[in-house]
């Protein structure tokens, strides 16, 4: 049974080598925006870097938003450089499966992102999302500005009292800060995944409580 399996990061000792550069392509334009993936984009746009599960499902939810530019998936918060596929999955890259968000701050707010966040998914099962069971479907939140961390620290204890008062466990996400975490683009057939694959699966699912906007502000 998958419930079986213990999932544990690595050690740098024991992760993969990695490589030195990027081993496949990336396409240039969002499948679904029109946008550009990797840049260069328009002044004023903001990054935002979140991990909710298998990314497929977790990336459509945010290209849905209004405000949002364009989005990719990638691998961010491990050791292994340049990881692939098929290495994360093995658990020893120490990577989870992020979505990153380019977004107009005049047009979405990094909180109301934050509450699609908590909303799309449990930020309380530790290693894994539903059936979906390993280091890389761990949740988190890695911030580009002191003010994305204090607005996600300070949404993180709001929505967990409200998971408290509804009778739910304790949030297990990681919030730190993107760099040195570095983010490395997926494989070109899983960014708007599920814009190809109409069918495809999509893994990600949440508690069903809401997270409240407007309280847990930055100071």
């Amino acid at each position: 049974m998958f419930l079986s399996r213990t999932p544990v990061l690595p050690t740098p000792e024991q992760a993969l080598r990695g490589r030195s550069e990027r081993s496949f392509a990336v396409p240039e334009r969002h499948t679904v925006l029109g946008t550009p993936l990797l840049g260069p984009y328009p002044k004023g746009l903001q990054t935002a870097d979140f991990a909710l599960g298998c990314f497929w499902g977790a990336e459509r939810k945010f290209w849905q938003t209004e405000g949002v530019y364009t989005t990719l998936v990638g691998y961010q918060g491990g050791i292994t450089p340049f990881p692939e596929y098929e290495e994360v999955c093995s658990g020893l890259t120490g990577h989870t499966e992020v979505v990153r968000v380019v977004f107009d701050p005049a047009k979405v707010s990094y909180e109301r992102l934050l509450k699609l966040f908590w909303e799309s998914h449990d930020p309380t099962q530790g290693f894994r999302q539903g059936n979906d069971v390993g280091t890389q479907y761990r949740s988190a939140v890695y911030t580009h500005t002191p003010e994305q961390a204090a607005t996600a620290e300070a949404s993180r204890t709001t929505y967990q009292q409200v998971l408290t008062r509804s009778g739910l466990g304790t949030i297990t996400t990681e919030i730190l800060p993107a760099a040195p975490r570095t983010f490395y683009p997926a494989e070109g057939y899983h960014q708007q995944y599920l814009e190809k694959n109409p069918g495809g699966y999509c893994g990600i699912g949440g508690t069903g409580v809401s997270c409240p906007i407007g309280i847990a502000k930055a100071e």
